[in-house]
């Protein structure tokens, strides 16, 4: 028995999900999402996964780039599971300090911000107002 007490305690595993953001979603409530996006995390789909001891640190982004129009869109998620399958299939959690130096960063390239794009309740919104209610 002393041997079990001294066993290292396994890491609870990361749920890859914002129940807060998935239920301002269901109402289409933008406040609630703003609020959501500021005080929670977010999903997002990855061409290459970060450490796998560290879901919050690393990765790259994957963005979808509209052939036809050369646009680029952010793809955020409330859940890993509204993830469609065709893309990449690694997702990281990321915070909101990362979603507004990620879209600062990238403020001339990204036109749009997909949330749950293939649903259940999707909504699009531009960086710029992203910005702002991570700002606020």
């Amino acid at each position: 028995m002393a041997g079990k007490a001294r066993r290292k305690q396994a890491a609870e595993p990361v749920e890859f999900r914002s129940q807060a953001l998935a239920e301002a979603l269901e109402r289409q409530d933008i406040a609630a999402v703003a609020l959501a996006l500021r005080h929670g995390n977010t999903v997002v789909p990855l061409v290459k996964p970060g450490p796998r001891d560290k879901p919050l640190d690393g990765g790259e982004v994957w963005t979808y780039r509209d052939p036809k129009t050369g646009e680029v869109a952010l793809l955020l998620f409330s859940d890993a599971a509204n993830k469609p399958e065709n893309l990449p299939p690694a997702v990281g959690l990321q915070s909101p300090a990362w979603l507004r130096t990620f879209l600062k960063r990238h403020e001339s390239t990204i036109t749009t911000v997909f949330l749950d794009i293939a649903g259940p309740h999707p909504m699009q919104a531009p960086p710029a107002e992203l910005l702002k209610a991570l700002e606020a």
